[in-house]
């Protein structure tokens, strides 16, 4: 329908004539109450972002000079990070005279590796970077 004709209802009507696909041959438009749309808009995108879950990347620093207890409550922690669906990184940070053996901290991350095997994949392995030696974990898929 002409344009004169389709603003003259949507005046009568007290809604607003809105193109919806400006790049068609004849331009198309819809009568509607355009700030009603704009609201339902933003509230459908509130709920997508609500129901969306970012994959966070957590963190987790450890020593070569880590005890037992304290590698399995830091293991014990980085089980939950990944059971709520988070990668993890592991990072052995080396200190002065550490550097000269990281084949210590390797054999630790791997061996962390091997007790978190049932509930995640190793990402990236054990690799040198700078002063620390870094892991990276994902989730297991179900």
């Amino acid at each position: 329908m002409p344009t004169r004709d389709a603003l003259v209802r949507a005046q009568e009507a007290g809604v607003d004539l809105v193109e919806v696909a400006p790049t068609a041959n004849p331009p198309v438009c819809r009568i509607m109450d355009f700030g009603k749309y704009k609201y339902e808009q933003a509230k459908r995108e509130r709920v997508a972002h609500k129901k969306s879950k970012t994959s966070g990347l957590k963190g987790m620093r450890l020593s070569p000079k880590i005890g037992q207890h304290d590698l399995e409550t830091k293991t014990r922690a980085i089980t939950t990070f990944l059971k709520d669906g988070d990668k993890v990184r592991v990072s052995m940070w080396f200190r002065g005279r550490e550097m000269a053996h990281p084949q210590i901290g390797e054999q630790i991350l791997k061996r962390m590796a091997q007790q978190l095997a049932e509930v995640s994949v190793v990402e990236r392995p054990p690799l040198m970077e700078g002063r620390n030696m870094i892991m990276i974990l994902s989730p297991k898929k179900n």
